[in-house]
Parts: C-alpha cells; structure tokens; sequence
C-alpha cells in the first residue's frame, strides 16, 4: 500500500505526535488498527483533540467507517476511494478530511557490513524438535581424544572416589588395601604404557595374582580330586561316546558352578575393560556421576582468637563434617536436616553464619570466614544441592539454567568447547568446587552459525557427555538463516516440560532478510512458564535506532506462549523470560580513541568504558528492555578480536569506501525479567578465552530460579470447602495519555478458570498529560484453590483497556505473596507498560480470604543475608530518595501511608534501588521485584579480578595502517573517579569499626549471592562530554485506535516517571558519603515511613 497518507502500525502516541506537529484542524493519518485484525484507524485533529474512527472490513471485504450512533454506513471498495469520499464536509466525521500527513521518509538501509545479505549455502536440515534421547543416540558421534597431560593423576582420583562410593564391607581389608594401594600409585604407570601402545598390563596383573592367591591356591588342591572323580566314571559309557556327565544337580552344586562360571567371565573380561578405562582416562575426568566430598579450609573465632579448621560437605550421604585437619578423622557432623539457614555477611563478602540444629534441639550459630567470596559462594551451592538432594519434596522449587550466546563468525567451532558450558573465562565466573553440579536446562544462542542443526545438536550432546553423567534432551530447535536457539534439559525433566512453542521475527532489509532477527522457545515446568529469546540486532556503530526498531519488532511480533495472554507482549507472558543474542550495542567514542580504550581494557577499567556502552545508555533513558535487569559486566569486550587469539583487537577494517573501525564493545549479552516476588540470581556472568575462531568470544550466564508446581493442599479436609476470594479494593491508575474514554480491567492468571473483566471506572482526572482514572468498586476474584499456600504463589496480570475499543493502555503484573502471611489487607503497586513503553502505574490494596494453613519453606530461602548498620543507613537515604518520588510524581493527597510501601516495606526497597538494573525509573518502580541481589559496599565485584599478562593489550588493524592521531594526553579523557578509592579506604575503615560496634542483623530474603557492584557507570567527571544522542524517535509499531476516542494534541510534559529518574540520578550514593555517619545517630525517618515503622515493617 502505498498512499502517503497510510503510515502502517505506528503507535497511538506516534500518531498523536504527528497530528500535534501539524497543529491544523482536518489533518489526518490512516494507521493499522491494534484491536482487530484486518482494520485500519482514522486519526484525525480538530480543535487540538484527535478523534480516532476505525475502518472495518465485511466478508465482501469492503470497507466503511465506524461512526458514531445513528450515522448511515457507507461502504467502499478500496481505502483512497473513503478518503476521498470523507474530504467532503458534513458527512459523519467531526470535520472533513483536509491535510494529510506524509509518510516519513526514511534513507535507505545500508546492509550490515559484517555479513553477506544471502541465506546459508546450506539450509539448515528439517530437525524434529520433540526428537526423544534414543533417537539421539543414533546419531554418530566422534568423541575426540583429550589430552593427556596429568589425565592419569585425575583418573586415579576419580576412580578412588568410585571405590569410595562403593559398600565394601564384604571385602577383606588386606585386599582393600591393595586396590588402594594400585589406585593410587601403580596406575599411572600402566596408563602410560597403554597409551605408548603396550599391550600388558604389568601392575594390574600383579594386583590380579595377589587377589587372586587364594583362588589359586583351592583351584590347585581341589582340580586334581575332581579329575579323579571323573576318571572314576568315564569306564561306564559305551566306547566312542566322549560326552562328560554333569555334576549331581543338588542346590549347593549349582550354586558353585555359577559361581565358577561367572569367576571365569569376570577374569577373563577384567583385563580388557581396564585397557578401555585407562586409554579414555582423560575423557573421564570430568564424568563425575556423583559429587565427591569437597573441603573447605576456614577460619572461626574462638575467645577473639582466629583458629583454622576445615568444613568438609558430603553431598550424597548429606552430611557436613567439621574437622580441625584436612586429613583427620570427622570429629562432629550435622545431616541436611540439621542445617537450618545459611547467612551471609553483607559488609564481609567472605563471612558466613551456619545455624544449625544441636542433638538437644537447641539453636546454634557458627560464624566462619572463607578464603574469598568465590569460595563462600561455591560452599553455599554445594549446601543447596546437598538439602535439594535430601528433601522430602517430590517436585522441585528451584532450577539452575545455563544460557550462552556466541556469535561463531560463520566459521565451524572448535574441536573442544567445554569451558563454555564449564562457566571458565573471565567475568563473575563459579569456584571449582561448583563445577560438579550439573545445570538443569541448557539454552544455547548462536548467530552466523555456519552449521546444519544436527551437526550442532550433536556437537553440544558431546560436550555435555564430556562433563556430566547426566543424560539431556533435546526439547527443541528454532532457526532463522544463521540464528539458532537449542533448548537441553536433563532426561528427569522431560515429563515436567510441556506446552513447547518456537517462533522467529526477521529484522533485515525491510523486515524481510532473515540475516538480522530473532529466534525464541518457549515450555511449561510444571507451573511456571520460561521464555528464551535469541536475537541478532543491526550492526554498527551509528544505527542505534535501526537496532531500537529491531527491538521493538521483536517485542510486539515474536509470539510465545500462551494465546489466552493474546494483550500481553512476550515480556509479560511468562514467569522468567532471558533474552541474549549479539546485540551488536557499541561503545559511544571517536574512533580516535581506539588506542586508549585498548589501554583501558588492559588495565581492566571496565566501569569507565561501560559508562559508553550504548545498550546501558539506552536504558538508562529508559528507551528500551524496560525492567529487564543484566549482572554486572566485570569482563573485557568481547567483540571485535582478531582470529585466532584473543591477545589482540582487531578494530580496523579495510573496505572500498576507506577504513571501517569496530571499536571494541560488548556486543554479547545476556538480560532476563522476572515476575515480581520471583527467586532468581545470576550466578555467573562472563566470556570464555579459549575459543578462538571467532570475532566474538563466547558469553555464558547461570541462574538459579525459584518455579512452582502442582499444588498439593496441606490443610485439615474442611478448609477445602471454604470459598477463597481475592479483593481489590482503591485501585488507581495513573496514565500518560489525554484520551478521554471509559477504561475497564481485564484480570488475567493462572489462578483464574477465565478472564475476569473488572466494572468500568467511576471518576476521572486529567491533570496536563495524566490522566488518574479510579476504580471505587471492588473487584472479586475466585480463585480455583482456596489456599493460602497456593495463593502466594499467584500472580495477577492486569490490563488497562478503553471501553469503547478494547485497546490496551497499559499492562502490568501483581504479586499475591507478601510479608506477614496473617496479613489480611496489603498495598500493591505496578508499573504499567504497552509495547515496551512506560504508559504509567497502577496500586492499590489487595485482600486475600482464604484459610491459613501450614506454609513450608522454600529451598531457595535457605540462604539469606544479614545487612549491618551502614548498609541500613544506606538504604534510609534510599527511602528519603522514594519520599522525594512520591511527591513529585502525585497531585493532590497520597494514597494514604500504605501507598508508599509494598509488601510493608518503603516504596524504594533496597533490592530494588540496588539492582543491577541501570534503568533508575523503573527501579523506583519496579518495588515487588526482587530479580538480583542487594548491592554490596563499592569496589567489592561479583569476582576476584586478576591481573593477567595475557589480556587483551594490543589492538591492531587487518592492514598496516597508522593510527589516526590522537592527543598526547588520551588518559584525561578517562580518568578514574575518585569515589571508587574513596571506598577502598571506606571499606578498611568499616572493617575496623565493625569489629567495635554491635549491629543488630538485619533479614533481607531469598538472594543466594552476596551483592555485587551495580547500577549505571557515571562517566568520569573531566571526560570530553559526548555529542547529544539522536532524537528518540518514536518508531515503535505498537498502534492503539479507539473509535471516536478524543485526544488532545497539547504537546505532552515529562511524565512524573521522568523526573523520577532525574531525581534519583541527582542523588548520588556511596561508601564515602555514608561512613563519615557511622558513628552519628540515624537521621529521622519522614512522617510517612515512620508511619510503618509504628506498623512494625521492616
């Protein structure tokens, strides 16, 4: 269609924009209609307003106008002939049709200049995505040969650990001793010679003959009275017959002839398997089928004296030992079920408190201090799998996920690629001792992937092999040309993943090549619904809004899940959503500062290149992945290397048009959103250094997250008859929109046998942009449970829709979990969003009527962190910050005090101020979410940072170009704040005081790891400011038409969600500013949150 006047799904507020630039009455726009399909909208201004008309199409496909009541329909055959039509006056619209608005030209596409605009030589190879395990097992696989280097010395550990495993109370000790003994030492000597091609086995055969001198010894002695036995009786039988009888058949006779039967086969197939074992030792070495026991060396205060002692966890007999030596006898152990909480310092990243239950059944705290937090954090995980593999729970509640994504630059991988999935590189990376858990889901992204989908499922299968003993499934493929998702879950599973959906969106040229797109898988684990998208964005430094529309493709048209949540975009629909992908976001310098910015990397000054990075950039104006969170990036840029290594960039690139420059960037991401009041915690973010063959290295990410399952009530049978409700009660919307129109809410959940629509709301108030529309009526909602237990679990997805056309002005999700489960009345509070763009909030209070009955404990509420008393002066700065929000951001009398606490805690809670989220709106938004950790004291990272020689030091061009010359003083240009030595010296400072000053400890829920350093990087305050960013255009294809729906065209302020930002980037908060307050009172708390203190909320 190619009328100047059809501008196809712009959004409303776009739309709006353009008719507002115009400012003349009569002028008009056609745009695509968002509630039904097939339908176009007709915008048009008059007296500042825009009245919105929508055209319907019949079975005849002609077309007529929507109008208002008791205006004759008139129908046509095309759009330009209702056009025309309507450009007469008087004839049912609010004014005829006078100017129209023009298409916006845009410039042509340029292809991306890092891949050919043609699709694989090889398409991808049909790949049934339900294919079961046996079925992949048929597909021949070519195990390389590791190594060998000291494969010997790990194969004898992890044969000793077999034997270990083993119940051999049957067996002498004199024969114990001996394994041992050719286990320990003699083994690696016939490993050598089987490897060298000798064919004997002179030790096994000694440790064989010494097993075996008793045997000998009766075979010797009783063979020659069986031989005369049977001479006895062969004179009987005929001449010529040669047949031996049996032996008398009596019970104990067959009995020892089974045994000698089956003594022979053993012997004689003994030898043979350990030529197999020992030529595939090194393949062996990370098949660990069980977790050996691990210990840990600590140190724990006694009488203010710092003693060593060693914690020793034995995950599969779920016992954790405490012993003075290493090598010592066990002196006192504690099953799981003795275990009872594991508490973290948050001030020491290395402390840690045990509680455990004593015989007497008495409460004990045990405070140790580890090596390093890496070592604190790999103890904590070992503990969780110990209480996970000893629970009483049929189904799980916590999952881990492993996803990666890898751009492989259009060339095959290498040979070995398990350090990828064995989280090893650079970056917030996992402790050794935490490479035995396996993951339960593997979700791997690749882009420029040169491979066929067999080749590279058997690929991933194989390394999988070569570090777990578990067997994983494919559960299914997606591909789009080059990009590619595989999802891979453990064979346990593959009852509990269902409703399995794949989708793909192409973002190329003109939304038609699929070189630039996204892929996505979505399934069910049992109640809790997971997203995965992979997404290769426009590459480039400049086209930053070409990869925003890419984005916002992605979101409105890639369809996952389920199709009841059709007003929901892919960002709401599901519990966990993780998006990764190369998306191709840049580093913001002059190519000037090439040199410099390798300089940087070298010298690991991460935080002040990030301060550049695009993506961040973007959203930290809120312009895209709104609420979705990333860990923080503590690794180098893993994009653009030279081939081969990754010692040098290669950031310059000879073209015709001249010289092309890839500036170093983190172009690999991995970011993920969950539903408020979810557990999730990424535990490893980093890139691998081994795998070469691309320009980009690959990135991997872990996470650790909470899910639900079938509910089994645990109350007395008369509760079930009991009829649960759940009430909301004073619910308001604030929206950013002038419309004025009726609005109703759809309620949509798991809980809910159907959508629920509420009644429409009674009173408005538009106030210069904002319009407040509230709900006094409450809405009463019956849930399939009637539990308590169950209903905490819940969630509720609201949509904001207009009466008159069903359109969506915004959608959010509630938590029915909170604090005091005795609570009967609790405030909420949401942010409201359409096609990824802030449309306002919505709060108000919830009311649960349903039994209380027994709760239990989740797993992931093992682990929590104890906060001191700087970190809680912190966050009451934090709170003052939220008063100061609340203020700007309301017109007339607060919500009463309930309003500015969720869950019964301050409106800006500290997980949510402190995550590493850089989007600062949405965090002051986001209260129920509890997506990462709380922030530790500055300058403390995620992981221990080494110095290493080999990092990327050189950049350097394809071609011996000279560098274009810069200025002789570059380091000016990024000079290292200040505020981060500040803390360093802070943090010794608190060490000292904290060993004076008695904290009361405070509880904070369900993060597994200790905080890390997070929130947007602030550029360096004597950097060269940075030219302005291009204009955010509106470019979103998210379109909402009403029928005569007026608008009003005033051009809109900021909303109070911008200056919230603005406010809360003004205040800036660290170490320095609050250790000087240590030893000073608390400052008052406002009138409001001490309102809540008086509540006991904590």
């Amino acid at each position: 269609m190619s009328f100047c006047w059809y501008h196809g799904n712009i959004t409303r507020s776009k739309a709006e924009d353009l008719l507002s630039q115009a400012g003349k009455d009569g002028t008009f726009l056609v745009r695509d209609s968002e509630s039904v399909c097939r339908a176009y909208a007709l915008c048009v201004l008059y007296q500042k307003c825009v009245y919105t008309y929508r055209i319907l199409q019949n079975n005849e496909k002609q077309l007529s106008v929507q109008a208002s009541e008791g205006v004759p329909m008139r129908f046509f055959t095309n759009l330009q002939e209702l056009i025309d039509f309507y450009r007469k006056e008087n004839v049912g619209l609010i004014t005829n049709l006078q100017n129209p608005v023009l298409q916006e030209e845009e410039g042509p596409e340029d292809p991306d200049e890092d891949q050919e605009l043609v699709p694989p030589n090889v398409p991808p190879r049909n790949f049934v995505s339900t294919l079961s395990s046996p079925e992949i097992k048929e597909c021949p696989v070519t195990i390389e040969k590791p190594d060998i280097g000291n494969s010997s010395l790990l194969l004898s550990d992890t044969l000793l650990q077999r034997m270990r495993d083993l119940d051999t109370r049957s067996v002498s000790e004199e024969h114990l001793q001996a394994i041992h003994q050719y286990l320990c030492l003699h083994i690696t000597s016939d490993c050598e010679m089987v490897r060298n091609g000798c064919q004997n086995l002179p030790q096994f055969k000694k440790l064989l003959m010494g097993l075996c001198t008793g045997l000998y010894s009766e075979i010797t002695r009783t063979l020659p009275a069986l031989e005369s036995l049977q001479s006895t009786f062969e004179p009987q039988f005929s001449p010529g017959f040669r047949q031996r009888s049996p032996l008398p058949g009596d019970p104990s006779t067959s009995s020892m002839m089974s045994k000698l039967n089956q003594l022979t086969s053993m012997v004689s197939s003994l030898e043979e398997k350990v030529k197999t074992v020992l030529m595939e030792g090194a393949a062996v070495k990370h098949r660990r089928s069980l977790i050996p026991p691990i210990i840990f060396e600590v140190k724990v205060d006694s009488l203010a004296i710092s003693q060593k002692t060693h914690l020793k966890v034995d995950v599969e007999t779920g016992k954790l030992v405490i012993k003075k030596a290493k090598d010592g006898p066990d002196e006192k152990y504690y099953t799981s079920k003795k275990i009872l909480q594991l508490i973290k310092s948050q001030r020491f990243p290395n402390k840690l408190v045990i509680v455990l239950e004593t015989e007497k059944e008495k409460i004990q705290r045990k405070e140790y201090i580890f090596a390093d937090s890496k070592k604190r954090e790999g103890f904590c995980q070992l503990l969780q799998q110990m209480k996970n593999k000893h629970s009483d729970q049929l189904e799980p509640d916590m999952l881990t996920i492993f996803t990666g994504t890898w751009n492989m630059g259009d060339a095959p991988p290498p040979k070995k690629i398990t350090s990828w999935f064995l989280c090893k590189g650079q970056g917030k990376t996992r402790d050794e001792t935490a490479d035995y858990i396996e993951h339960d889901i593997y979700v791997i992204g690749t882009q420029e992937d040169p491979l066929n989908e067999k080749e590279w499922v058997e690929i991933l299968l194989r390394s999988l092999n070569e570090i777990t003993n578990a067997e994983y499934k494919l559960i299914t493929i997606q591909t789009l040309w080059n990009i590619r998702i595989v999802v891979l879950a453990k064979q346990e599973h593959a009852h509990r993943i269902s409703h399995i959906s794949t989708n793909s969106v192409k973002t190329g040229i003109a939304n038609t090549l699929g070189n630039k797109g996204a892929v996505g898988a979505s399934f069910m684990f049992n109640g809790t619904s997971f997203g995965f998208i992979n997404s290769h964005l426009t590459s480039g430094s400049e086209k930053k809004l070409r990869r925003k529309q890419n984005y916002f493709n992605i979101l409105r048209f890639l369809v996952l899940g389920d199709k009841k949540l059709s007003p929901f975009n892919i960002s709401h629909r599901f519990t966990h959503i993780f998006w990764l992908g190369d998306l191709n976001y840049r580093v913001q310098l002059p190519n000037s500062e090439a040199e410099n910015i390798v300089h940087k990397i070298k010298l690991q000054q991460y935080h002040e290149l990030l301060a550049y990075d695009q993506l961040n950039m973007e959203r930290k104006e809120s312009q895209l992945f709104l609420h979705f969170s990333e860990e923080e990036i503590t690794f180098p840029p893993t994009y653009r290397y030279e081939r081969g290594t990754r010692e040098r960039y290669c950031y310059t690139k000879q073209k015709a048009t001249g010289i092309k420059y890839n500036l170093p960037s983190w172009c690999d991401r991995v970011l993920w959103k969950s539903y408020p009041q979810m557990h999730v915690v990424c535990q490893s973010y980093g890139c691998t250094e081994d795998i070469t063959t691309s320009d980009h290295s690959p990135v991997f990410a872990t996470f650790q997250v909470g899910v639900t399952s079938q509910f089994v009530s645990k109350n007395n049978p008369g509760d079930l008859d009991v009829q649960g409700c759940i009430e909301l009660l004073n619910c308001k919307a604030t929206l950013h929109t002038k419309s004025h129109t009726e609005f109703y809410i759809e309620f949509h959940s798991s809980c809910l046998e159907n959508m629920v629509k509420s009644l429409e709301a009674e009173e408005q108030e538009c106030d210069n942009g904002t319009l407040v529309v509230k709900f006094k009526a409450p809405s009463k909602l019956t849930p399939i449970i009637s539990d308590l237990e169950y209903l905490l679990d819940q969630h509720l997805l609201i949509c904001i829709k207009s009466s008159d056309t069903d359109e969506s002005y915004g959608e959010g999700c509630i938590a029915l979990r909170m604090e005091d489960p005795q609570q009967q009345q609790f405030p909420f509070f949401t942010p409201l969003t359409h096609h990824g763009e802030e449309t306002g909030h919505f709060q108000g209070e919830i009311c649960l009527h349903a039994p209380s009955g027994k709760q239990r404990e989740k797993l992931y509420d093992f682990v929590k962190i104890e906060k001191d008393e700087t970190v809680a002066q912190k966050h009451q700065l934090k709170a003052q910050c939220s008063q100061q929000w609340e203020q700007s951001s309301r017109s007339g009398k607060c919500f009463g005090d309930k309003i500015g606490r969720v869950r019964g805690v301050p409106l800006c809670t500290p997980e949510t101020l402190s995550s590493t989220d850089h989007n600062v709106s949405a965090q002051a938004l986001s209260n129920q979410v509890k997506q990462s950790p709380p922030n530790t004291p500055q300058g403390f990272k995620g992981s221990e940072q080494r110095s290493k020689p080999g990092s990327p030091v050189m950049g350097r061009g394809e071609t011996p170009i000279t560098p274009p010359a810069r200025s002789a003083t570059p380091s000016q240009k990024f000079v290292t704040c200040n505020n981060a030595r500040g803390a360093q010296n802070v943090r010794q400072q608190d060490s000292i005081r904290s060993t004076t000053q008695p904290d009361v400890p405070e509880m904070v829920d369900n993060p597994l790891y200790a905080p890390v350093n997070s929130g947007p990087p602030q550029p360096p305050a004597q950097c060269r400011p940075l030219k302005p960013p291009e204009p955010a255009t509106r470019t979103t294809p998210a379109i909402r038409q009403r029928a005569m729906t007026c608008s009003s065209s005033d051009k809109k302020p900021v909303a109070p969600l911008k200056t919230t930002a603005k406010i809360m980037a003004s205040v800036n908060i660290n170490r320095s500013e609050i250790a000087p307050s240590i030893t000073k009172p608390r400052p008052p708390l406002p009138a409001k949150f001490q309102g809540g203190r008086d509540g006991h909320h904590t």
